[in-house]
């Protein structure tokens, strides 16, 4: 059966080889997995496939060609206990989330704290007091197109404010890349200049003067060639881009590795007045963004990365980050930035088909002049022309 398996990979243009073909064999004869649909996966693509970039013609090819094969495999009658949880949370009809108050900003807060006053005990499943599970603006695990998350998991992502402390996590600078690619695109970028001490060898030079020299030995010396562009990467992080954290650690690692005049700074859906280098610390050590703006020079190369998911009040009102009350517009900062930077780009590693849906992501793609860029392959190379322009 599997000899059909193979032959269907190769149609889809995957670069699998016998070698590779025989090491899958002998890893089901050695019984390194157990009957199981979802580990024979794996195992087939860890031995199969070789380059991150064919993953998803490999999906669609074992999709098509095991199509399903998972009815033959007893789960026990088993059902996972977030299935359950999630069939039991409340459904709602398109109708019924139309008919849900639709708050102002200005009124949401207001109404909040009228609430604040009057709430003496726990709520759930209604549409007015903080509570959970219901239609009310307020509390979590519920359903309204605006509202303030407090306390709990969000679910819609459509909070305009989250009043809970939250903890961030640094990406990992230090991360091994599963594929060359990032990099690849990456040196796009790059722009080398012989600048500083002459410590290396001219070669070329050398026996150039050496010959000239009636044979006689004429070193010649030059300075190292280095990457002399500059990068400010501009790192959203917590909240929704916990669902992307492994591409983004790869993305960051990657450019530390091929940029080695690259400074980055920390944010949270949007730029505001501050920002900061370690999530950690994030409140105790904040880095004010007008010092930023003057601290490195206008050829430095701006790069935001961010899935620009967050309430449109986030992006256009004072006060409106989920996390404190910002003087000024997160607009007003972003204005600011792609002014001081001129060279800039706006890389996204939501999927490109759900742009459409987020209202955010619409207005932050016009603040960006279209320079909105998918976090994949063909994005990130179209970033970096745009970026070496």
């Amino acid at each position: 059966m599997l000899i059909d398996f193979f032959f269907t990979l190769k149609d889809a243009r995957i670069p699998v080889t016998i070698k590779e073909f025989l090491t899958l064999l002998e890893a089901m004869q050695k019984n390194v997995i157990g009957a199981s649909m979802d580990e024979f996966y794996y195992l087939a693509r860890l031995t199969l496939v070789k380059d991150e970039a064919h993953f998803d013609k490999f999906d669609r090819a074992f999709a098509l060609y095991f199509k399903g094969v998972n009815a033959a495999f007893d789960t026990n009658g088993a059902i996972p206990l977030d299935w359950l949880v999630q069939r039991m949370r409340r459904e709602l009809s398109e109708e019924q989330k139309a008919q849900l108050e639709k708050f102002g900003y200005d009124k949401l807060m207001d109404r909040l704290a009228e609430l604040l006053k009057e709430q003496k005990e726990r709520h759930e499943g209604g549409s007015k007091w903080i509570g959970t599970g219901g239609t009310s603006p307020f509390g979590h695990g519920g359903t309204n197109p605006e509202g303030v998350r407090i306390g709990g998991k969000g679910g819609n992502r459509t909070a305009v404010k989250v009043w809970e402390a939250r903890a961030y996590k640094d990406y990992d600078g230090g991360r091994e890349i599963g594929t060359r690619n990032i990099k690849v695109a990456l040196r796009r970028l790059r722009k080398f200049a012989r600048q500083g001490a002459e410590d290396e060898l001219a070669l070329d030079a050398t026996i150039r003067a050496t010959a000239n020299n009636a044979g006689f030995l004429d070193i010649k010396m030059r300075p190292e060639r280095k990457n002399n562009i500059k990068v400010l990467m501009l790192f959203d992080v917590g909240g929704t881009m916990d669902d992307h954290i492994e591409r983004t650690e790869e993305l960051f690692s990657a450019a530390k590795s091929e940029f080695k005049n690259m400074e980055f700074f920390y944010f949270h859906n949007c730029v505001y007045d501050h920002l900061w280098k370690n999530n950690r610390r994030r409140h105790a050590e904040r880095f004010p963004a007008w010092d930023i703006l003057r601290k490195y020079p206008p050829d430095t190369k701006l790069i935001f990365v961010g899935d620009a998911t967050m309430s449109p009040y986030e992006v256009l009102q004072p006060g409106g980050s989920v996390e404190y009350n910002n003087e000024e517009a997160g607009s007003a900062w972003l204005a600011r930035f792609t002014a001081a930077f001129p060279k800039f780009a706006w890389l996204n590693p939501e999927p490109e088909g759900v742009w459409q849906y987020r209202q955010s992501v619409a207005i932050i793609g016009q603040l960006m002049n279209g320079r909105m860029f998918p976090l994949t392959m063909d994005g990130l190379e179209r970033a970096m022309r745009t970026l070496s322009k």
